[in-house]
């Protein structure tokens, strides 16, 4: 059986010399993970959308989380780069500031792009092929230009991984209930909030027995509660009937508001569903967008999607091939240093740590270098570093090149020579270091998308992009 390999674009000597080579990365590579670095224009969104495009042209379906609304470009794979296909998505305002027609700008767009993926070898039959073979779904929490998603699935709907995986059902509990704590103004905090101490025992209680624990169900414990202590303290000691009854209150006030409605209608939040094998053939390819929500929000949702992910990833058989890819564009925020811990910090280092052994990648992507924390990502075994302008960003990305799990297999990096060539890179023109690969660091060229990428979609783009 051949190995999936992923023609990411050209490639040059580190020291630019000679000509431009095609370049392909064999996909199981990426089961040892990789980092994209790169300041605003460095093409590190394109870089991040041709590794999506090949994973998905070698059968390998994807999950991609998306903070900026970058990524559902991805349903603007059209079946051609004509003028007429791309006219609909011009900017016209942009188009009239400039004094042009919308089909005098379609038609230079079209020819420019024919003239690009025409200098990669993609035509028309690749275009067709890339969109035929792949199914997008475009997942949006709370929101309905994409499809729903009971982001309360964890909490309101039982579920098997109370036997198989304890650890991860409670992580994925503990991340519902901050939801609904935050949903009402009230302390979010696992640690800290009593409130969420006992929501999460009395919803626990019932799952573990097989029961939903929905908030109807936790309201009525509430009122009568089925247990008599909390740890070592009374129930009443612990929690007065006084700060129950204003909890079940808010519970309430919160189960009749139209817009929290949304949060518990759509498919349930269940990786391994999403990314099944699809009958008619076609590679899965989700996009769960949070560009509408909320900064706090984003982080809550994130954090119970990732604890998902990872019971998953727990799930499956060992294998070294790559059978799933998870990407997270632009990860700011989301796995800072030490010692800040924000709720999706905790799943997405364990899955650093442990989704090699399952044959899961995970490639994260991110403009501020400064914020990732390095010794979590330190296991990352593929690199890219596109051009940083700051000399802190330069040395903290080249501190984790030199680091790049893979030891002695790897040649050393000259880390004054990658920082200075970092900071005169070309857009779409990346520092590589490969761990698998003993030829060390590289330049890589990402070649063009075969998804126009036209930038941040509104909620009505996305919802026209799906409907075509």
């Amino acid at each position: 059986m051949s190995v999936p390999t992923l023609a990411l674009g050209g490639t040059r000597p580190l020291d630019g010399s000679g000509c431009e080579q095609p370049f392909s990365l064999p996909a199981h590579h990426l089961v040892t993970h990789g980092v994209i670095c790169g300041m605003t224009g460095s093409g590190k969104t394109g870089l991040t959308m041709v590794l999506v495009e090949e994973a998905l042209r070698s059968r390998i379906p994807v999950l991609m989380i998306d903070v900026k609304g970058d990524l559902p470009n991805l349903l603007l794979a059209f079946p051609d780069s004509e003028a007429a296909t791309l006219a609909p998505w011009i900017d016209r305002e942009a188009a009239e500031r400039d004094g042009r027609t919308v089909a005098d700008v379609a038609a230079d767009t079209a020819a420019a792009r024919k003239g690009r993926l025409a200098s990669w070898g993609l035509d028309t039959e690749a275009l067709r092929a890339f969109r035929d073979g792949m199914s997008v779904r475009v997942l949006t929490p709370g929101a309905s230009h994409g499809e729903f998603v009971h982001v309360l699935s964890p909490l309101e709907r039982p579920s098997a991984r109370w036997k198989s995986d304890p650890e991860g059902a409670s992580c994925a509990l503990s991340a519902a209930v901050s939801l609904v704590l935050r949903l009402t103004g009230r302390d979010p905090d696992p640690a800290r909030s009593r409130e969420h101490v006992l929501l999460s025992l009395l919803a626990e209680r019932r799952l573990r027995s097989g029961e939903a624990a929905t908030l109807e169900n936790l309201l009525s414990d509430l009122e009568r509660p089925p247990l008599a202590r909390v740890g070592a303290m009374e129930l009443d000691a612990f929690a007065s009937k006084r700060d129950r009854r204003e909890l079940a209150g808010a519970l309430n006030a919160l189960l009749a508001s139209p817009t929290f409605a949304t949060w518990r209608r759509g498919t349930n939040m269940n990786v391994g569903e999403w990314l099944a094998p699809r009958d008619d053939g076609r590679t899965p390819a989700v996009i769960v967008s949070v560009a509408h929500l909320a900064a706090d929000e984003r982080m809550l949702v994130l954090g119970m999607l990732l604890e998902e992910v990872l019971g998953w990833v727990r799930s499956l058989s060992g294998t070294s091939a790559l059978r799933a890819l998870v990407v997270f564009d632009e990860v700011y925020g989301f796995v800072p240093p030490h010692p800040a811990n924000p709720p999706t910090k905790r799943p997405l280092v364990s899955l650093m740590k442990q989704a090699r052994a399952f044959g899961v990648g995970v490639v994260i992507a991110t403009q501020d270098p400064m914020d990732l924390d390095y010794r979590a990502l330190a296991n990352a075994g593929v690199w890219w570093v596109g051009r940083l302008q700051t000399d802190a960003d330069r040395a903290r990305v080249v501190e984790g090149l030199a680091n790049a799990h893979g030891g002695s297999a790897c040649a050393p990096v000259d880390a004054r020579r990658v920082g200075e060539l970092v900071k005169k890179l070309s857009p779409r023109w990346f520092v590589m270091r490969d761990a698998h690969d003993g030829a060390g660091v590289r330049l890589v060229e990402a070649r063009e998308s075969l998804a126009w990428l036209r930038g941040p979609m509104t909620r009505g783009e996305l919802i026209a992009a799906r409907g075509a």
